[in-house]
């Protein structure tokens, strides 16, 4: 005679054990959130920023931008993306071979001190050929006339922390001469005041460095 009640007993005991494998199966493939991992994740692109950090902080693999390719691969060179991460934003400027009109430009205003010394920056910082553009004349000119000069390179730092999705979810941000520059597009099209973004991202020690194509020029006050 078949023993109705065993084989209940044993049905029970067979249902527990899948139950128990699919509970282990599910925590093997979900998010792993409290691990600190997670096997899902889409990597990050050089045209696609990563999410926006709340204090607008980045890392060196959070940069973007075809411009990024000139800037030293090599992490002992203190101006490549690494070399630049412990440095105040004007020294870890002065060892980037992208900017070292902007860099001169610095020094002739007197600016050194005072962006290396502030915290929580922006930087949109004109590559060499940007102020190429503007001719030889026109650079020594504003060499000569630091007040000038000096409104012009405020007008590209924000006092105020950002990365790329902090900008864009902004819009508009407000320089250190208290004029707006408008942010516009993301990735590889991302423009502030039309002038294109051609390495975003970069951290520094006390500023988010973002280089342009354009020297920017301030509205008449």
């Amino acid at each position: 005679m078949i023993d109705v009640r065993k084989i209940q007993r044993l049905s029970g005991i067979g249902a527990i054990a899948a139950l128990s494998l699919t509970i282990a199966a599910c925590g093997s493939g979900g998010d792993n959130s409290g691990s600190g991992t997670s096997s899902s994740a889409a990597p990050t692109t050089a045209s696609s920023p990563p999410a926006a950090n709340a204090n607008g902080v980045t890392k060196t693999t959070d940069v973007f931008g075809a411009g990024c390719a000139s800037v030293p691969q090599d992490p002992s060179n203190k101006g490549s993306l690494q070399g630049m991460v412990s440095d105040p934003v004007a020294t870890a400027a002065s060892n980037n071979p992208l900017l070292t009109k902007l860099v001169a430009a610095v020094k002739a205003a007197n600016l050194v001190d005072t962006l290396n010394s502030t915290d929580n920056l922006t930087v949109f910082a004109p590559a060499d050929p940007a102020f190429a553009a503007l001719g030889d004349a026109k650079f020594n000119q504003l060499a000569g006339d630091p007040a000038t000069l000096g409104k012009i390179l405020q007008f590209h730092v924000v006092p105020m922390r950002y990365d790329a999705k902090g900008l864009q979810s902004a819009g508009a941000v407000k320089s250190l001469t208290g004029q707006e520059l408008k942010i516009a597009g993301s990735g590889d099209s991302m423009t502030v005041n039309g002038a294109k973004v051609l390495c975003g991202n970069i951290p520094t020690k006390n500023a988010t460095v973002f280089v342009i194509d354009t020297v920017l020029t301030p509205p008449a006050s």
